[in-house]
């Protein structure tokens, strides 16, 4: 993995540029950087083409003028003779530390960042202002600027569908329908999990075995009621968000004009655990000392024992932190919420199905999160929640979604057998291989699954046993709590050493394997090399290369996830 390096330099007259560089190189040294701090006149300026990623931080004094500690640098960097392309590999961010009562106002941040612009430098964002005269240094991204009540739009105006002829894409998703939503495990069983089938039919959506559908959610009702009611905001206001600072883009993903609730509802991840910069930024709107005095506390490095133990490891979200400080939280300026709240990330599944067996459809299982923690309220998981939520049986519901290549590859020449082990929700992209390779009568296909218990978790049973009886597939299957011994598809495995040795050995099979990334993964592979060594006669150290050269090869493939 390459090393990531970042290089900070600083130009500081009173100090505040210094110490804000080095604020950034703590949280950066945070994120797993290899990081340097040094003052712009200290550095050997001639090096800086060599650099891949600088954060510049300059302060601007009296008329205009660097720091004292950067003039070298500045003259350096304004010469004539440096060609256009002398910092083409570097990428890099300006920030300014001014004060908006002087007339030349962060002035040698903006020229900075234009001559390196102009040397070819690749900037990651617009120069960024501070300004001392503002509450709280750096004013928001944007403002909000309300619009008059004839110019509202109903909710349901601001979902667009897709363009036409555009390929559906995180920009512009398409509004699919969802066809049905059924619950696939027993009543009785603890986890609830959902196949769910969305009516594609006009996208232009195309995808293969391995594909991945990915899905944006939004908040409930009741959460997105509540946060507007902490915060005091009308739901059904309806602004424009401008830019603070020309330059600025706008947030791609969010339409406008735009509602207050479709803002909360479609953008505002409110249901993220709160990250540390969220409480540093909630403290400067503190009117409450208390209140003030624990954010800050949060904030700091001292405090971050503490704030785990509030946040992190009770999965507390953003909007339960919100309820515990309710005079900072009704003190809050609307144009903020951007910087202090970020958006809802789309989230992935495995597509389980094929368009050759069901064409313009794309089928999902989908696993309802739900568990304990020590705060009183079951921890949900957004999308899936949001998912399990929706009755098409009870109207037209759509939902925003695109389709990206997966990292899965299945064999192209229908021939090859493929060995599939896919325990729980795992089973997903192998449904989808099924299916395709059913449809073009390839017969080689043989599963892995395992679940608790057969009466209550076994996915698609009625589908697998029909697929058996044809002769297209061969079945393994672990039920862990339906003896007294827990088997798991490890055991099956080990079991059938013979038949897997001869697909792999004599016929070249392909082994994907798919599933929850704790212990089973490990365990697989320890029972691959274990069939390996007693069928193929391996030793240890072989049967290890022998499962690497098949990754190396692409015939062992696998997608886990946490």
């Amino acid at each position: 993995m390459t090393e990531r390096r970042l290089l900070i330099l600083f130009g500081s007259q009173t100090g505040t540029a210094q110490d804000t560089a080095e604020r950034i190189g703590r949280e950066a040294k945070r994120r797993h950087f290899q990081c340097r701090v040094e003052a712009l006149d200290s550095y050997d300026v001639a090096n800086l083409i060599n650099e891949l990623l600088v954060v510049f931080v300059c302060a601007t004094t009296g008329q205009g003028d660097p720091p004292d500690n950067m003039k070298m640098f500045w003259r350096f960097l304004f010469r004539k003779n440096l060609p256009p392309t002398s910092l083409c590999q570097m990428d890099y961010a300006v920030l300014g530390l001014g004060d908006s009562s002087y007339p030349k106002f962060n002035f040698i941040a903006k020229k900075l960042y234009k001559r390196v612009l102009q040397l070819g430098g690749n900037p990651l964002l617009p120069v960024a202002l501070g300004d001392d005269q503002h509450d709280l240094g750096l004013p928001p991204r944007y403002t909000l600027h309300y619009l008059a009540e004839d110019s509202l739009h109903s909710d349901s105006s601001l979902l667009q569908p897709t363009p036409p002829r555009a390929l559906p894409s995180e920009l512009h998703p398409f509004a699919a329908r969802m066809v049905s939503n059924q619950r696939i495990t027993a009543e009785s069983h603890f986890q609830d999990v959902r196949l769910i089938e969305f009516d594609v039919t006009g996208s232009g959506i195309t995808f293969s075995a391995g594909d991945v559908v990915m899905i944006q959610p939004q908040n409930c009702p009741e959460d997105v009621q509540q946060f507007c009611q902490l915060l005091r905001l009308d739901p059904d206001k309806c602004f424009l968000l401008k830019p603070t600072e020309p330059g600025t883009a706008l947030p791609a993903h969010l339409l406008q004009p735009c509602t207050i609730r479709h803002l909360v509802t479609h953008y505002l991840d409110i249901s993220c655990v709160p990250r540390r910069s969220f409480f540093e930024l909630l403290s400067h709107f503190s009117t409450n000392e208390l209140e003030r005095e624990k954010l800050q506390e949060f904030s700091s490095a001292q405090g971050q024992e503490e704030l785990y133990s509030y946040c992190n490891r009770p999965r507390r979200t953003t909007l339960e932190a919100l309820w515990d400080f309710p005079h900072t939280t009704s003190a809050i300026p609307p144009e903020y919420l951007l910087d202090l709240i970020p958006r809802i990330r789309p989230r992935a599944f495995s597509i389980a199905s094929s368009m050759l067996a069901h064409p313009g459809r794309i089928q999902i299982l989908v696993a309802v999160v739900r568990y304990k923690t020590r705060l009183s309220k079951p921890r949900r998981g957004l999308c899936s929640t949001w998912l399990a939520s929706l009755n098409p049986e009870q109207g037209d519901v759509r939902v925003p979604l695109w389709v990206k290549k997966g990292g899965m590859k299945f064999p192209a020449d229908p021939d090859t057998p493929v060995i599939m082990i896919g325990p729980g929700t795992g089973v997903a992209p192998f449904r989808a291989a099924i299916q395709e390779r059913v449809a073009q009568g390839q017969k080689g296909n043989c599963l892995f699954f395992g679940c608790r218990q057969k009466s209550k978790d076994f996915y698609c049973q009625a589908e697998w046993e029909e697929l058996v009886t044809k002769g297209f597939l061969m079945l393994f299957t672990a039920f862990s709590r339906d003896q007294e011994e827990k088997v798991y598809v490890q055991h099956r495995i080990r079991e059938n050493g013979q038949l897997l040795w001869e697909l792999l050995n004599g016929q070249s099979a392909h082994i994907y394997l798919a599933g929850n990334a704790k212990q089973m993964p490990a365990a697989v592979a320890e029972a691959l090399q274990s069939v390996l060594q007693l069928e193929g006669g391996l030793s240890p150290s072989e049967a290890e290369e022998y499962l690497s050269a098949l990754e190396r090869s692409q015939r062992f493939q696998s997608e886990t996830w946490s």
